[in-house]
């Protein structure tokens, strides 16, 4: 019985020592900080949805415009839906220079001059593919009007590597968050 269980039991190592190491990332945090007097128009960003094939732990890599794989070493650290929204916020409080947002739905006693509506149905790269973003969002005003929306593809370029990719990623919703700032700039006083 034991010359059966030893091979076993090294078979079973050597799976776990051939495992791919897990590596955990984040979106990058904005560079800009908020001025100590930021008092810019009170904004509500959400509801806020994502396409079902980022809603998962492993970062998924573009193979071409119709294949997705699933990534064996790179994992999210935490929610990218959180990530995403976090990063939003933090770059619209810094191009709207205010310090009165709230993510969706924690709205409770909240009362914003604009509301962003925003569904991302794309955001990915591949280690031969461009980072790609792709949006439809809608801009309320206080009264719940509609006024302003856009549908748009953002691209960047990054080195191949993960973590290239995923610095890429981030610089897209960013550069998403200044289109979103700047339409909300355009708003006329009082909503």
């Amino acid at each position: 019985m034991s010359r059966y269980l030893l091979p076993l039991a090294l078979l079973l190592l050597g799976g776990c020592a051939a495992s791919t190491p897990q590596a955990f990332y984040q979106l990058p945090a904005p560079a800009a900080q908020l001025p100590a007097n930021a008092a810019g128009p009170a904004v509500l960003l959400g509801p806020l949805q994502l396409a079902d094939y980022l809603q998962r732990e492993n970062l998924m890599q573009r193979q071409s415009d119709q294949r997705l794989s699933v990534s064996a070493s790179g994992r999210w650290a935490g929610s990218l839906q959180d990530d995403i929204g976090n990063l939003l916020l933090a770059t619209l409080a810094t191009h709207l220079h205010s310090s009165d947002l709230a993510l969706y739905p924690d709205r409770v006693g909240f009362s914003a001059q604009a509301q962003i509506i925003l569904n991302i149905s794309r955001l990915d790269s591949g280690p031969q593919q461009a980072a790609v973003l792709e949006a439809r969002w809608r801009l309320l005003d206080a009264r719940g009007q509609q006024r302003a929306g856009d549908l748009l593809q953002l691209r960047e370029e990054h080195d191949g590597s993960l973590e290239g990719q995923v610095a890429a990623q981030g610089r897209l919703v960013e550069r998403l968050g200044q289109r979103l700032a700047e339409a909300v700039q355009k708003l006329p006083a009082g909503g």
